[in-house]
């Protein structure tokens, strides 16, 4: 996902499960600890939430803030 619209259009599209939950709201706030499945053209990604930054950054940066779940350990 490049963009929160892009992000927005997953969820509306039910392609987003929070917690084994399908998500049909955007606006959703996430903790430490959630898991979220998104549904992709190709694949499925399965990320465990593990920090939040307070701004916005690079893409290695946002890469630490989560851990796949589905085969890509980090």
């Amino acid at each position: 996902m490049r963009t929160r619209t892009d992000a927005a259009k997953l969820v509306l599209g039910g392609r987003v499960r929070l917690n084994g939950m399908r998500q049909t709201s955007p606006g959703h706030a996430l903790k430490s600890g959630d898991v979220l499945t998104v549904a992709l053209d190709a694949r499925v990604r399965v990320l465990k939430i593990v920090a939040f930054s307070e701004r916005r950054g690079d893409a290695p940066s946002a890469q630490g803030l989560y851990d796949e779940l589905n085969g890509k350990e980090k």
